[in-house]
């Protein structure tokens, strides 16, 4: 079993058990609509695999991702050996975005696919924007994207078999079930306890079962704005959806553009 305050992804699963995701059909080609059509420094925070980090260096943006799981840095490296792209189009780098600091170097930066959620204090929040604010060149952008709070779900302390799926891994040639259990925590207000929980059979009908265990927050746009303008950010906009229409209580996504003061 994994135990983290965090979300570490079993990084063998982490692009199959998401392909059916419809933000993934989305978000990256928001971003890049947004994104100059000149080349741009680029820096994306918890890179994960290059889901996002390789299309756009492919598109000809000089990207730098950093993450703090090896093994989901080795994915996005042998991604983009097979894309052509060596270190001078994506850097890869192995990092804290608590710690890691570059001092004015990027034009935009991003953090996407809610992981902004994952840091659940806001002690963290803070220091995350200050890393990503001192790291954007004057008028450099920060792209966020995260889920807009549910209602119906926030307001139930415990769902057990929530958005269940089924993936194969092909690396593994492994085909896996996972169901997702969340708990509204006793220990601090907006804060969930989320478990994904994964089955797997093998050859012999042996059924193993792993786990994965972090803590979620999630906020509304006018706390993203708070967190943001402390930070020394302006929020140019704030997008509901991947359309690009506006934040309503019926949004599926909080999207939101800030310019570096």
């Amino acid at each position: 079993m994994k135990r983290s305050k965090h979300y570490r992804a079993i990084a063998e699963y982490y692009d199959a058990e998401y392909v059916s995701n419809d933000v993934l059909d989305h978000d990256v080609p928001m971003l890049l609509d947004h994104l100059p059509k000149r080349s741009q420094r680029v820096l994306e925070l918890c890179c994960g695999t290059g889901r996002a980090a390789v299309p756009l260096a492919e598109a000809g943006h000089r990207m730098t991702g950093i993450d703090v799981d090896s093994a989901l840095l080795a994915i996005a490296r042998r991604k983009a050996k097979v894309s052509g792209l060596d270190a001078s189009r994506l850097e890869l780098v192995r990092a804290d975005v608590l710690t890691f600091r570059r001092d004015a170097e990027f034009d935009w930066a991003f953090l996407i696919f809610n992981t902004l959620l994952n840091f659940t204090t806001l002690a963290e929040q803070d220091k995350l924007m200050s890393n990503v604010c001192a790291a954007l060149k004057p008028g450099g952008r920060f792209w966020i994207d995260v889920f807009y709070p549910d209602l119906s779900i926030l307001a139930v302390d415990h769902h057990e078999h929530f958005d269940s799926a089924t993936f194969y891994v092909p690396a593994l040639n492994r085909s896996v079930h996972r169901t997702t259990e969340i708990r509204r925590s006793t220990k601090r207000a907006q804060l969930q306890e989320v478990t994904f929980h994964y089955a797997w059979a093998d050859d012999s009908g042996d059924v193993h079962r792993e786990q994965v265990r972090f803590e979620m927050t999630w906020m509304f746009p006018r706390e993203l704005t708070l967190l943001l303008e402390r930070n020394g950010f302006t929020v140019d906009r704030l997008y509901g959806d991947y359309d690009g229409g506006d934040v309503t209580p019926d949004s599926s996504r909080l999207i939101a553009l800030a310019k570096k003061r």
